[in-house]
């Protein structure tokens, strides 16, 4: 299946990377791009006659890349079933819970994390359950109490029956999921910090200092003259000096990010341990079919002697014993592929390459609104008073180097506790992403555990409509409970956000920071 074309995420779109629009002449065009870019009730009375677009970091892309993980859960559980009745025929169909409430339990454990499923315990409980199945159809000839069936379980550990493949795909599975669990939180924290930057409102001496530099050379007859650069640099600097403080952990987070996303492509690649999960539960029923013999004699020396089932001889029938032969793997080119049209490899480097996109965001954003026709070079250019060379020196981003910002007064003392709030989110963020690294669950007392359904898709664009992926919320920190991955442990028994991109919420802020007439 071909990938979707996704479309850009404002009205009259048509570029994916960067658009510059005309405010549409229709008025409902007009209304709707209104709404969109300032919501229902901020948008100010006058606009500009044109809007700059940044489209390259979706969070509708995003979204949409989130299925890719679940759509993997169905294919495999989709392959299983497939290949396990031609394969084992009645013999599974009779069995088929259990693998159905293996595959339900990891979509749980993906959507709702540790505090929901156990994920350990719940592998132990299907190798369990997979062994006292097997156990009893390879000694159809005995009758097993449900007491001598607990002493086989007891023995598991010692027995091995299924080799070693229940050990190794306990620490492929949870490694990959945590991995792609964190990894897409991470992806759903990024539209939502933005959303909740893009509230905070413009101090007042912002406001005069950005109305002085745009309109005071009115008042002189100089319509047609523009701001020098590096006044509007410090002006700007002013307005988004609490903005400007997020880039350190935004930074952080990303470079996390990037980390995991290498973590996805190699040993913790989600794709590699989903795609071939049939073959591997398949060689460990084979394994204790081929040993059946040694472990029963173990078994019943341990747990004793078990009676004979007198009525095997006249009910039993071909079909109710042994297993029809060795599994056989499907070709790789025959493989389901998902909505997304494309494989995890393919996904994460275009992911990679947004995502080193954004960094240094916040600090830019200034020189993101000082250039090109916006401003002027050299002495023909408004220096905030005349016509004339601006001469002081531009100042450093961040609140605590506005102490000499000459042109916008700002208390370095009362930081913004919105965005204050939001880089305590990402820290705690960049803490999960490098647990996750090394392959190590931080989960949180706080965190949803559902039954398993997905709510809310947080996008109402028709490429999200329908997309049911749980987004992560940003409550406050709480003590985490932290799960190590052991290498050599045996088994044992929020907010809902405009579909808008990265870019476009703060060109929204900006927008109405250079807006006449602000409240």
């Amino acid at each position: 299946m071909s990938p979707k074309r996704l479309r850009c995420s404002v009205v009259g779109c048509n570029n994916e990377h960067s658009s510059r629009h005309l405010l549409p002449t229709s008025e409902l065009l007009e209304t709707q791009w209104i709404t969109f870019v300032y919501g229902l009730r901020n948008a100010p009375p006058i606009l500009h006659k044109c809007i700059y677009v940044h489209a390259y970091l979706s969070w509708c892309s995003f979204t949409y890349r989130k299925k890719f993980f679940r759509e993997l859960l169905s294919n495999a559980e989709k392959s299983l079933n497939d290949m396990f009745v031609r394969t084992y025929g009645l013999m599974y169909v009779k069995n088929a819970e259990l693998f159905k409430h293996f595959f339900s339990e990891l979509r749980r454990y993906y959507s709702h994390g540790s505090n929901a499923v156990n994920l350990d315990d719940m592998l132990a409980d299907f190798w369990t359950d997979l062994l006292e199945r097997m156990f009893r159809l390879v000694n159809v000839q005995h009758e097993f109490s449900d007491s001598y069936m607990e002493c086989v379980s007891r023995h598991m550990e010692q027995l091995k029956p299924f080799g070693d493949v229940p050990r190794k795909l306990r620490l492929q599975l949870t490694r990959s999921f945590i991995a792609v669990r964190t990894f897409t939180h991470g992806l759903a924290l990024m539209p939502e910090v933005v959303g909740k930057v893009s509230t905070v409102s413009s101090s007042p001496s912002c406001v005069r200092a950005a109305m002085k530099m745009l309109y005071c050379p009115y008042c002189s007859g100089q319509v047609a003259l523009k701001p020098c650069k590096n006044y509007c640099l410090n002006v700007m600097r002013g307005c988004l000096a609490n903005q400007a403080d997020l880039d350190t952990e935004w930074n952080n987070f990303l470079d996390a990010m990037l980390g995991l996303a290498e973590r996805l492509e190699g040993p913790f690649n989600f794709e590699s341990v989903m795609d071939p999960i049939d073959v591997k539960i398949s060689d460990a029923i084979m394994n204790m079919q081929e040993n059946s013999i040694q472990v029963s004699m173990k078994v019943f020396q341990g747990c004793g002697q078990p009676k004979l089932n007198e009525a095997f001889r006249t009910r039993r029938s071909p079909k109710d014993s042994g297993f029809p032969g060795r599994f056989r793997p499907y070709s790789p080119d025959a493989r389901p592929t998902t909505a997304a049209g494309t494989s995890l490899d393919r996904l994460l480097t275009d992911v990679k390459k947004k995502l080193k996109h954004a960094k240094k965001f916040w600090s830019t954003l200034p020189d993101t609104v000082c250039v090109g026709e916006r401003i002027a070079i050299g002495d023909e250019c408004w220096n905030g008073t005349a016509k004339s060379r601006y001469e002081s020196v531009v100042i450093g981003n961040g609140l605590a180097n506005q102490v000499s910002n000459p042109d916008v007064e700002v208390d370095i003392t009362k930081p913004d506790m919105v965005i204050r709030r939001q880089i305590a989110v990402l820290k705690e963020m960049t803490s999960r992403l490098k647990a996750a690294y090394i392959g190590t669950d931080i989960s949180f007392v706080n965190e949803d555990a559902g039954s398993g359904e997905e709510s809310g898709s947080g996008c109402d664009s028709p490429p999200c409509d329908s997309d049911g992926d749980i987004y992560f919320s940003t409550p406050a920190p709480a003590k985490p409970r932290v799960i190590k991955i052991q290498a050599d442990k045996q088994p044992s028994s929020g907010t809902r956000l405009a579909p808008f991109s990265l870019a476009l919420a703060v060109t929204a802020l900006l927008l109405a920071l250079l807006t006449p007439h602000m409240r």
